[in-house]
């Protein structure tokens, strides 16, 4: 069990480090932009695991409403630079998106460096697919098989599936992710949701997370499950307003009733 840095975006890596700690889980997503000079130094001295690590730059293509350079070419170096610095915490894994946009053929050759930078720095990297919003598009990868499609078409097997039921919450793409399943993130959705960034802590939400969590683990996946919430500070509930040892420990509490 772990919580990634977004969940308590406001605080620094040696104040989530302390929270996470403090609040009783094993595991930290680590989002390499909190990440401290000497960040693996105090990553093993808080005793915690890295889980899912977070690239600075984490997608091919521009996302929208995150700052970064335009083009592919810089990002895909930035991404394959990430893998390497973020390989020296000894994650489970290190995610990336594809970004949205239409320019397939170089998402495909992202891809291939992202895996070949992957390979180099002995950590395993995986795609997560995002769904359609109204609001943001984050990607071109809406459903697990086009996640599947995509990397079968960069011929890239290693690469495996960052699986977050706040996109996948139908159980037959899950079960399609079966043997590739790297990481998954755990969040529930309100309703009706506000914008992208309006997620409610596991079981404060619609989402039949008991069921969809027991669906992941029927496919053979024994991994971690980290809490990532998204949290628009401009509404008056939002989590992210509140200080990170109570977050992290509600956080704790909410993913063990909904294991």
């Amino acid at each position: 069990m772990g919580i990634c840095e977004f969940t308590t975006m406001r605080a620094s890596f040696e104040e989530d480090l302390a929270a996470y700690r403090a609040a009783g889980v094993q595991g930290i997503g680590i989002c390499e932009f909190k990440l401290a000079p000497d960040g693996a130094r105090l990553l093993r001295e808080s005793g915690l695991h890295a889980t899912f690590c977070v690239p600075a730059i984490p997608s091919i293509l521009p996302l929208p409403l995150m700052p970064g350079p335009d083009e592919p070419e810089e990002r895909i170096d930035a991404l394959c630079a990430s893998v390497a610095r973020l390989a020296e915490l000894e994650p489970e894994c290190v995610l990336f998106l594809t970004g949205p946009g239409e320019d397939r053929r170089v998402v495909v050759e992202g891809i291939r460096r992202v895996a070949a930078a992957g390979a180099a720095s002995g950590v395993r990297v995986a795609l997560e697919p995002v769904h359609s919003s109204q609001h943001e598009t984050f990607s071109f990868v809406n459903s697990v098989p086009d996640a599947l499609a995509l990397l079968e078409e960069a011929g890239t097997p290693e690469v495996g599936l960052l699986l977050d039921v706040w996109h996948v919450d139908e159980p037959g793409q899950i079960h399609a992710a079966a043997g590739r399943i790297y990481g998954v993130h755990v969040a529930d959705r309100r309703e009706p949701t506000r914008n992208d960034f309006d997620r409610v802590l596991p079981g404060d939400g619609v989402l039949p997370l008991p069921e969809l969590l027991d669906v992941i683990g029927g496919t053979g996946y024994d991994g971690w499950y980290d809490v990532e919430i998204f949290s628009d500070e401009t509404f008056p509930d939002s989590l992210w307003t509140l200080p990170a040892g109570e977050v992290a420990r509600r956080a704790r509490e909410s993913l063990e009733r909904v294991l």
